[in-house]
């Protein structure tokens, strides 16, 4: 499926982003065979800037075993290799192929093992510049019923951006967001309510995430409030979630409901004091993408999305929320009746229609 990708121009974006320099040590995982093409461009490009790469393979079908057999009070653990790693870098990239979305465990042996990854996740953010790199595959495609050549394509297409400009532009919408005291998310399922006054809004543009193409901030912890539904299917950490709704009281779940998956969900609600949080909220402005995926790496950058992150929030953003968990959810204003996006009053998503302020911030081309 990768054929014809041009993994030198790509992999040259993705160092740009973390700033690869000489001297650099750079840590490198991969999570699948499939993503090999990639990692060999990265590496490459690491050494022509003089930086010093080292591979880990974290490939995640070894989880299966991890979940078969290891205590839970191991599985809860930072793996060792990958913690160490993100103490010795400077720089970390993660390629993470998308695999077969389904894993067969206990939803609370999942949970455990999220949490162990969750630290690995925290160290990356504090100690290292990091990039993590979605790569589409044809099992992927396969499994969630997608077209393989339309996901590519879309994906393939959504580096094309002039990246410091899309910045400028996307920062400018931040700006004016800073300024805002409230956000609305709303449909015909509920309204959600998160307070932003005080806090900093961030454009992602070509630094930390593949696919890129976002801003983001981070809500008043303890002042969200209403109800947000998520129609259909995702997957994270290899389970399914299907029509997940949320329920917000000061800031904390207080109920969560879902058809599949409830189990893990709570369980994930459970993993400690900062799970039930939002700790990020986020809009997609990637105009190159446009199919949902059921892959929450790549689904929050689509324009006319808007996401938010249970969990840990981004210190750059103001956020104060600690937790090993950071999960997005993805709501898709676009097929939702009636979804909208307000911050005091002004739409930047009304009907399902992306308005005027968030097409001005929008980046990568929109394909026909």
């Amino acid at each position: 499926m990768s054929q014809g990708i041009d993994w030198r121009r790509i992999t040259a974006l993705v160092a740009d982003g973390v700033r690869v320099a000489s001297g650099d040590k750079v840590s490198v995982f991969f999570t699948d065979a499939s993503a090999l093409a990639a990692v060999a461009a990265f590496v490459d490009e690491c050494w022509r800037r003089g930086a010093v790469p080292q591979v880990v393979a974290t490939d995640e079908r070894f989880d299966e075993s991890a979940l078969r057999w290891a205590d839970a009070t191991v599985l809860e653990q930072a793996p060792p290799l990958e913690a160490a790693a993100m103490r010795w870098c400077d720089v970390h990239v993660s390629f993470r192929a998308m695999t077969s979305p389904v894993v067969d465990a206990e939803p609370t042996r999942i949970a455990a093992l999220r949490h162990g990854r969750g630290i690995v996740s925290t160290l990356r953010w504090q100690e290292t510049r990091w990039a993590l790199v979605r790569t589409p595959t044809p099992e992927w495609a396969q499994a969630t019923g997608q077209d393989a050549d339309r996901l590519l394509a879309e994906w393939a297409a959504s580096f094309d951006a002039d990246w410091p400009e899309a910045e400028a532009r996307m920062s400018a919408l931040c700006a004016q967001l800073d300024q805002a005291r409230t956000v609305v998310i709303e449909d015909s399922w509920g309204r959600l309510e998160l307070p932003v006054a005080g806090r900093r809004w961030v454009a992602f543009s070509g630094s930390a995430n593949w696919p890129d193409g976002e801003i983001a901030t981070a809500p008043l912890e303890r002042s969200v409030s209403g109800v947000i539904h998520f129609p259909g299917r995702f997957w994270f950490a290899g389970v399914e979630v299907c029509d997940l709704e949320l329920e917000f009281e000061a800031g904390l779940v207080v109920r969560e409901r879902a058809t599949e998956g409830l189990e893990f969900v709570r369980n994930l609600l459970d993993t400690d004091a900062g799970a039930r949080r939002v700790g990020e909220l986020g809009i997609g402005t990637n105009a190159a993408l446009t199919t949902m995926t059921g892959d929450l790496l790549i689904d929050e950058k689509v324009l006319g999305t808007v996401h938010i992150a249970l969990g840990r929030a981004y210190p750059q953003c103001g956020g104060v929320n600690k937790s090993a968990l950071h999960w997005d959810i993805v709501k898709d204003l676009r097929a939702a009746p009636g979804g909208s996006l307000s911050a005091d009053g002004t739409w930047l998503i009304r009907d399902g229609a992306v308005q005027p302020p968030l097409v001005d911030a929008a980046v990568a081309r929109r394909q026909n």
